[in-house]
């Protein structure tokens, strides 16, 4: 069999963790950060895990994705 093909903007942004979830960064932080709230900043730090939905169109496009 051929080997199957990591899409590349996905390889970029996206790491999975042990239990299968999928990290991302958090959204909203590029630009605006004058109009958002310190709170929202402060919360917006780090990464997060996609919700179930969005890791079930994520994961096909990382088929060695562990």
């Amino acid at each position: 069999m051929p080997k199957l093909k990591t899409k590349s903007s996905c390889k970029k942004r996206f790491k999975v963790t042990a239990k299968g979830r999928v990290k991302a960064g958090q959204a909203g932080k590029r630009h605006g950060m004058i109009k958002r709230t310190n709170k929202f900043i402060r919360d917006a730090r780090g990464t997060t895990t996609l919700s179930k939905a969005d890791e079930q169109i994520i994961k096909p496009m990382m088929p060695y994705a562990r």
